[in-house]
């Protein structure tokens, strides 16, 4: 080998380790961000997990959303650090904003019902356990997952509802306040005595334990209706009580009517036929 080739490779070895010289500060401080972004990022995912534990969401969430903010803050970290050494982010972004985009495009429907997850499970409008009524579906609560929620109805069926709709449509809660109010109507002829008719059906209320004392049972004149008159009976009872209570009273309250020679009658139409006089 030549002295003029080892010269060439001593100036080729020289302008390279000028420029490793001149990076090394670059590089030195992408490891210290490097180094202090990580541990910056296990003590905050730690914090969410412990303000997570106070709140008392749903595990499900909270395994979502400390993965999510983990991925999240990673990614960060690693556009920072790159961007520390000199390379150009702007084209990371576009492919992250790119890739999201398609993402979106694609999964329309599975991201309304993961939104549509996350604020039920935020938001808590019900819980496992509870009888709702949403999207004309009546059941006991059996799982709330990111993307759909489980019902099992009164007949025994599950049914599955996205969290996109479910969470948009109005849903009612027979759980949530422990007790509810009945609202039983019985309709006698027009013959019958009203009074005697509330008197025994109020009556055959207040002698049930499993009826509420305050606020007290009641019962209205409704409505005057086309066949009857409509009379309506009004009680609170806990959740547990409900439906036993509401069965009892409806079977009972008919019973006892009969007894007293009050009708139930049923739809009817009086009609009226006048004689037309004919000249011939």
């Amino acid at each position: 080998m030549d002295l003029e080739n080892i010269k060439n490779y001593d100036e080729i070895i020289s302008k390279y380790f000028d420029k490793i010289l001149g990076y090394l500060p670059n590089i030195l401080l992408a490891i210290v961000i490097f180094i202090v972004g990580w541990w910056i990022i296990k003590i905050t995912t730690g914090w969410l997990r412990k303000f997570f534990l106070k709140k008392d969401y749903d595990p499900t969430l909270e395994n979502f959303l400390l993965s999510l903010t983990n991925w999240a803050l990673k990614v960060l970290l690693f556009v920072t650090v790159v961007s520390q050494l000199g390379v150009q982010t702007s084209s990371f972004v576009a492919i992250i904003g790119a890739a999201g985009l398609a993402i979106g495009l694609a999964l329309q429907g599975s991201l309304a019902n993961f939104a549509g997850g996350v604020l039920i499970l935020l938001l808590k409008p019900f819980k496992v356990g509870d009888f709702i009524k949403g999207q004309g579906i009546e059941g006991t609560v059996k799982e709330i997952s990111i993307f759909n929620t489980k019902l099992l109805t009164f007949g025994n069926q599950l049914a599955i509802i996205p969290n996109g709709k479910l969470s948009n449509d109005n849903i009612i809660n027979y759980t949530e306040e422990g007790k509810r109010r009945e609202n039983l109507v019985f309709g006698i002829s027009y013959d019958d005595d009203v009074k005697l008719a509330k008197d025994i059906l109020l009556k055959l209320t207040l002698e049930q334990e499993t009826v509420m004392a305050e606020p007290a049972p009641m019962i209205v004149l409704a409505e005057l209706a086309d066949s009857s008159v409509n009379l309506s009976l009004r009680y609170w009872a806990l959740n547990d009580d409900f439906w036993a209570l509401r069965w009892h009273i409806l079977e009972e309250g008919k019973a006892r009517l009969e007894a007293a020679g009050i009708s139930i009658p049923y739809p009817q139409r009086d009609v009226h036929m006048y004689a037309e006089d004919v000249k011939s």
